[in-house]
């Protein structure tokens, strides 16, 4: 019996890929059914899904583990060798791979994420820890951040003059310094690419394990950008924000052992970059419309907060 796509990923994925996509959802029941029996596993529970790939639950010799599918891209090419570089230390374990389907036979961890968890300090804390093991040297032939840098830096150039929007002069500028003092030579070092709350897992053998790494090279307090973006957003009506931001920041670069000064830069640039890009295309949440508004509008309150160290 074929696998029963669950029908919000099938309209996720023609809403982000378009007609494209019509095929390789077409095929992807079959090519599950294809790996599963490569790989000697049997089904065990119903299809879910993040933001790009589908997950399968299945067992092989007994143990739980899952069986993931997900486009072709670049954005998620380097995952399976990122997880392989990692080898189980601070993520879940790569035991199989299909490049050509884009599949990877995964660890099964808990459904449960660090965005469960109420305690900003908890989750800072729990997230540095586990930031701090994946914190190795890159494997060869992986995507370096720096190489973007010159993108980065002409597209805010163009965002700054081009869109409506209510960020500060001195909010873009110190995006701009960013790139130019942190982006353009960096460190030989595997970097998440995409570290928030909701990739990292409670587990059996660890008491939270990373997944749906971007894989690339760069500076690991590249990761607080996401990772403070995601949180801060969870936390937005709950007060004084800037405090609470500046405070999430000094508890995780403390636990992952990062500057705190290159982090919080790193998250104003992520902050400003999403801003713009909010309003270019909006945001996986909302594409348009006033909740996509509200979004944008957070983004440039997060921007302005970070431009300023909370020192």
């Amino acid at each position: 019996m074929l696998i029963q796509l669950p029908a919000s990923f099938v309209r996720a994925t023609l809403d982000r890929e378009g007609a494209a996509a019509t095929g390789w959802l077409a095929g992807l029941p079959a090519a599950a059914e294809l790996l599963m029996t490569r790989w000697g596993c049997q089904p065990d529970g119903e299809a879910t899904h993040g933001g790009v790939g589908i997950v399968i639950p299945v067992r092989r010799s007994g143990e739980p583990t899952v069986l993931k599918l997900s486009p072709q891209h670049p954005g998620n090419a380097r995952e399976p060798d990122a997880l392989a570089a990692w080898n189980g230390h601070g993520a879940v374990r790569l035991l199989e791979r299909d490049d050509e389907h884009g599949a990877m036979l995964l660890e099964q961890a808990h459904r449960t994420t660090l965005t469960q968890v109420d305690s900003d300090d908890e989750v800072a804390q729990a997230a540095g820890g586990l930031h701090r093991l994946l914190t190795i040297p890159a494997p060869p032939r992986m995507p370096r951040l720096q190489d973007q840098a010159d993108a980065w830096e002409q597209q805010l150039h163009h965002d700054r003059h081009e869109l409506a929007h209510h960020l500060t002069a001195p909010a873009v500028d110190a995006a701009l310094a960013t790139i130019r003092d942190l982006g353009r030579a960096q460190p030989g070092l595997l970097v998440h690419g995409d570290y928030h709350a909701r990739n990292i897992l409670a587990a059996d053998r660890a008491p939270w394990l990373a997944i749906d790494p971007k894989g690339l090279v760069g500076d690991p307090a590249y990761d607080a950008g996401t990772l403070v973006k995601a949180r801060a957003w969870q936390i937005h009506d709950r007060g004084d924000l800037r405090r609470a931001v500046h405070r999430f920041l000094d508890a995780f670069t403390e636990a992952a052992c990062l500057d705190r000064a290159r982090a919080r830069r790193w998250a104003q640039l992520h902050a400003v970059q999403a801003a713009f890009g909010g309003r270019r295309r909006g945001f996986r949440v909302a594409r348009t419309g006033p909740q996509r508004d509200q979004v944008v509008r957070f983004a440039e309150q997060l921007a302005h907060l970070l431009t300023d160290p909370g020192r």
